[in-house]
């Protein structure tokens, strides 16, 4: 059971390798892909299983002696977000697959995108299964060195330019994570969560401190938490639609999972509880205000990734057992509807040319389909009940409300006015996008400009009228509607899922489980 474990890592990697040497030939690269994910699902939902039955399992790598190697470890947490991450990745590699041929050579070239996916794929598993800091650095650097490949793919300047701001980010919030690891080490002597457990509250309180807000700053950047998450929706939107979607539905929940192991394994105590509430707040409603502002879809969708960004950190910043909870489940369903409405999007944009509100229009009319694949998942991200994210709303609200004091009751105020602000948002693209009809003349604007109110010429202004009727591939639709469907399946389980999530949280609080299940007796 143990050697179960790192084969969501091993399986990717593996698939990585083969579908580069099968370079010219798609068919087999798309085989190799397909049946590695879906292994990969298979694995994780074992391991799920096996962690909710019977506790955390845990494998040292190498046969080195404990503690000196390094240990994987799945519990209910991590297993449950390998579970979904693998399932949504599945998805939107089925998806890029369902495009015609000439947008799969230019959007998403089966020679680099399918093993720089795995590559992907195996970051966020090794994260999710790190058991010492250094492994969780090796994650993330694995995930953001396919993110750069996968951001850039069509060498357009668009998204070269978008890819150098994240670029940037990423390395200085690498840096400052090397410089945490060596700040942690030369304190304790280790990077292992367990053994920090036990050596952290040793140390004086404001060499804790410090090394706490220099592990959180790192994981507030990945995560995208304000005021560090100016560089997301600058970076997001120029993607191709798959790319966009397994970032938007994985990158920052990566950065959040980090957030929860090392609140709860590492500072339990945490004196920044107020740091972390403020900052879900803020990043709350300025993600929100930002995305009502958002003329485009892609760009309004990243900011509103943002924002809900805030509903997970107020779980955490409770530190209860009903907040951790919230927070998990939350995280859960908003992995799933971030991806389907990143999905549905390059539906729009294949059937529409554009993901402009300024150039949409008569979507409901022109496919109905479309329509409701993108209403349902937009009311769900909008906590329409009986949605999974209403009830994940309703979880963390009432956790808010459980504490008892003024922050965590001004953070259910902005949760509800978030929620509402969140509902205008979706219902201004579904009035202009798919409601109103659409206008066959250009507006006055582009009269003037010689082009478009987004600044695009006229010669790509005509380009996109003549794609707008472009009907939507079969495979891509379908892919879509499963997405939706798993939305939905959400919540339909909510009830033993949530349950699941309250078992996680009760295990993660304090801490003492995950370092009993790592460590034997005596070692610290």
């Amino acid at each position: 059971m143990n050697n179960f474990v790192p084969l969501p890592v091993l399986l990717p990697l593996l698939g990585a390798g083969l579908a580069l040497a099968l370079n010219r030939r798609p068919a087999a690269q798309r085989v190799v892909s397909t049946v590695v994910m879906v292994a990969v699902v298979a694995v994780s939902s074992a391991l799920l299983f096996w962690s909710d039955r019977i506790g955390p399992i845990v494998l040292w790598v190498g046969a080195w002696p404990q503690p000196l190697g390094i240990a994987l470890v799945a519990d209910r947490l991590s297993s449950l977000m390998l579970v979904v991450s693998s399932v949504v990745t599945l998805l939107v590699l089925l998806f890029s697959m369902g495009a015609d041929e000439e947008e799969r050579k230019r959007e998403t070239p089966v020679s680099i995108f399918h093993p720089t996916l795995l590559v992907l794929s195996a970051g966020v598993s090794n994260a999710f299964l790190a058991g010492d800091l250094f492994n969780l650095f090796v994650g993330f650097e694995m995930l953001l060195f396919a993110s750069y490949v996968l951001l850039t793919l069509g060498g357009t300047g668009e998204r070269v330019r978008a890819g150098t701001t994240y670029v940037v980010v990423s390395l200085l919030s690498s840096t400052l994570f090397l410089i945490a690891l060596a700040a942690t080490y030369a304190a304790t002597g280790t990077v292992n969560l367990a053994q920090l457990a036990l050596r952290l509250p040793e140390l004086p309180d404001g060499i804790q401190l410090v090394l706490q807000l220099l592990l959180l700053t790192v994981f507030f950047i990945k995560a995208a938490v304000f005021p560090m998450s100016a560089w997301l929706p600058d970076s997001y939107p120029t993607a191709p639609a798959p790319v966009t979607a397994v970032f938007a539905g994985l990158l920052t929940k990566v950065g959040v999972y980090a957030v929860i192991r090392t609140q709860t394994v590492l500072f339990p105590d945490s004196q920044l509880t107020g740091l972390l509430l403020w900052a879900a707040l803020a990043t709350m409603i300025i993600g929100i205000l930002g995305a009502i502002a958002q003329s485009e879809i892609k760009r309004m969708l990243s900011f509103t990734l943002v924002s809900h960004i805030g509903y997970m950190i107020f779980g955490i910043g409770l530190a209860s057992v009903s907040g951790y909870a919230g927070a998990i489940f939350y995280t859960a369903h908003h992995i799933t509807i971030q991806t389907t409405l990143f999905l549905v999007t390059g539906l729009i944009e294949t059937r529409g040319g554009s993901t402009s509100l300024n150039k949409l229009g008569g979507l409901a009319a022109a496919s109905p389909v479309l329509g409701i694949l993108f209403f349902v998942p937009a009311m769900n991200l909008a906590g329409i009940p009986p949605l999974s994210g209403f009830i994940g709303k309703v979880g963390l609200l009432e956790a808010g409300a459980e504490a008892g004091s003024f922050l965590p009751y001004l953070l259910v105020a902005g949760s509800v006015a978030t929620s509402l602000l969140t509902l205008y948002a979706m219902a201004k693209v579904w009035n202009r996008a798919f409601w109103r009809p659409r206008s066959a003349e250009p507006d006055l604007l582009e009269l003037v400009a010689g082009g478009d109110a987004d600044g695009a010429s006229t010669e790509t202004a005509t380009t996109t009228q003549a794609t707008e009727r472009r009907p939507l591939p079969r495979p891509m639709v379908a892919t879509a509607a499963v997405c939706v469907l798993l939305g939905v399946g959400i919540t339909v389980v909510s009830g033993p899922l949530y349950g699941l999530t309250q078992r996680a949280a009760t295990d993660i609080v304090g801490g003492q489980s995950y370092v009993r299940a790592v460590l034997p007796e005596g070692i610290r």
